[in-house]
């Protein structure tokens, strides 16, 4: 489909949930910026309690501060611009503006992606070579990895957001979504989107391919593991320090993988989009709060001291 004589988009319109009354728009409204409020003080609370207690300087909770900032990254990015979608049932964004969110985005799913992986290897360490992890899992490497992932997923996405960026987009310029997603933004280029497709296929290899098999791979040594374990209460001990971690990527890769069972319904693709995007950055910090007794410990800990620093100023 050729671009000439024809102007070329210079906002998008995202139409979010059309379909959705006026009361039930306004309850929606209100659940969302609840959550939304909840999600970003959950996480906050998350990356404090693990930064002000010595007892959760470890491994495995310094990439819980990092899939906890990542949770941020992505509500900021979502929900507030979702929220007004909802309210104004429908809101034009420019396409530098759609690009940017589009950005960020897919850059902070990449990174959960990358933290659950390094996750699930910290649990493989911790249950199936015990002797060798404090040798392995170094601070020095935690921090390498983590920062590596990082300036890989940025460079990465940045070199994808590019190469879209330069497609023509001539009309229509209706995305039937509640952000800038990929495959609706391709939807409505003009150009030859082959390349664009190439790149996003290549990524997809070391983010989403090669992590989930990671954590396959981890979780089968790990439940070998514990299935030579005698004693019911040492396997149940042992699995209690991986089940949070479980949770929270059955969730997240289950939505995932379900989006792809959908690949024409748009509105089961908006429900499981919201699972991804909403819900499971508020699940992850409550899964890993209620279901971890040494955070919760920290955390009454805190408030104790908090408490008592309080009543002597009084």
């Amino acid at each position: 489909m050729g671009c000439y004589n024809v102007s070329i988009v210079a906002d998008m319109i995202l139409l979010g949930f059309q379909n959705i009354e006026s009361l039930t728009n306004i309850f929606f409204f209100l659940l969302l910026l609840i959550i939304f409020c909840v999600t970003i003080c959950g996480n906050l609370l998350i990356i404090d309690v693990v930064s002000f207690s010595r007892s959760l300087h470890s491994p495995m909770y310094f990439f819980l501060t990092q899939l906890s900032f990542s949770d941020i990254l992505l509500s900021t990015t979502i929900v507030p611009n979702m929220l007004r979608v909802v309210l104004y049932k429908g809101i034009s964004v420019s396409f530098i503006g759609c690009l940017i969110q589009f950005y960020v985005f897919t850059a902070s799913e990449s990174i959960e992606c990358l933290l659950l992986t390094i996750m699930a290897y910290d649990r493989y360490q911790a249950i199936c070579n015990p002797l060798h992890y404090t040798r392995v899992m170094t601070l020095s490497f935690c921090v390498k990895t983590v920062l590596f992932f990082w300036l890989f997923i940025v460079a990465m996405i940045l070199m994808l957001s590019i190469t879209i960026s330069r497609l023509r987009f001539c009309g229509p310029n209706l995305i039937d979504h509640f952000f800038c997603d990929f495959d609706p933004l391709l939807e409505l280029s003009c150009s030859d989107t082959f390349i664009v497709k190439m790149e996003s296929q290549l990524l997809s290899v070391p983010t989403a391919i090669c992590p989930i098999t990671v954590i396959m791979v981890s979780y089968a040594y790990i439940i070998r593991t514990i299935l030579k374990i005698p004693s019911v209460t040492g396997r149940q001990k042992t699995f209690s320090t991986c089940s949070s971690h479980l949770a929270v990527v059955s969730l997240y890769y289950g939505s995932l993988i379900s989006i792809y069972l959908f690949p024409n319904m748009n509105s089961a693709k908006k429900i499981l989009s919201l699972l991804y995007t909403v819900v499971t950055p508020l699940l992850n910090p409550v899964i890993y709060s209620l279901r971890n007794k040494d955070i919760k410990q920290a955390l009454l800990r805190i408030l104790s001291n908090k408490s008592k620093i309080f009543s002597k100023e009084l």
